[in-house]
């Protein structure tokens, strides 16, 4: 079975927790508690692949305060960042989420090809209030090589679900990518490596 984690990021108000839930379970609650966070799993049959899904939702942290990423970088597979259309401050925090993920100066945890990442405007449904175009979405997007929708958590559930579900196959097209450009007789040399050290790896 794979393992696919997947982390949801974004400011205070902004829906993480909304689209999390509207994903699994098709029902959309409008109030969350933000001071805690949260690890789902979910198992799923996906293009006749078994996957354990791992969603993880952080507390919200103030748009303002300084951030560290270190553990979500080293832990996620993926990341969706989330913005509210409605509020151009979430919009700019989403931006410093999508630097701090592409920085090359995260070499202490450089990976062979980059994150699966997906750019989400939520709250669509809210229009009559947008701060944000969908122009400057879809530009940070391909600025930072991500994918890129807008949607409404309390309204489409369908689109929630396949914003969610192409996230998950481009980690799995990643995956395939680092086996690819894996040096050929590495998988030989872990394993002598192993039996060495007796260690054992855990598979993915």
């Amino acid at each position: 079975m794979n393992d696919v984690k997947l982390a949801v990021l974004g400011g205070v108000g902004t829906g993480k927790s909304a689209l999390t839930v509207r994903f699994l379970t098709k029902r959309f609650i409008g109030e969350y508690a933000s001071n805690f966070e949260s690890i789902y799993n979910k198992y799923l049959d996906f293009e006749g692949k078994q996957l354990n899904l791992e969603i993880h939702d952080p507390c919200s942290q103030p748009q303002k305060a300084k951030f560290s990423l270190t553990r979500e970088l080293h832990w996620a597979d993926g990341f969706v960042i989330v913005y509210d259309i409605s509020d151009r401050s979430s919009f700019a925090f989403a931006k410093a989420l999508i630097y701090r993920i592409r920085e090359p100066q995260t070499s202490h945890c450089k990976r062979a090809v980059e994150s699966a990442m997906v750019l989400v405007g939520n709250k669509q449904d809210l229009c009559h209030m947008r701060e944000v175009g969908w122009e400057e979405g879809q530009k940070l997007a391909l600025d930072h090589r991500c994918q890129f929708c807008e949607l409404s958590a309390a309204e489409q559930s369908l689109e929630v679900e396949l914003m969610f579900l192409k996230v998950i196959k481009d980690v799995l097209t990643n995956s395939k990518l680092k086996e690819k450009r894996r040096p050929s007789g590495s998988k030989s040399m872990a394993k002598l490596i192993n039996n060495v050290f007796g260690k054992r790896r855990k598979s993915v």
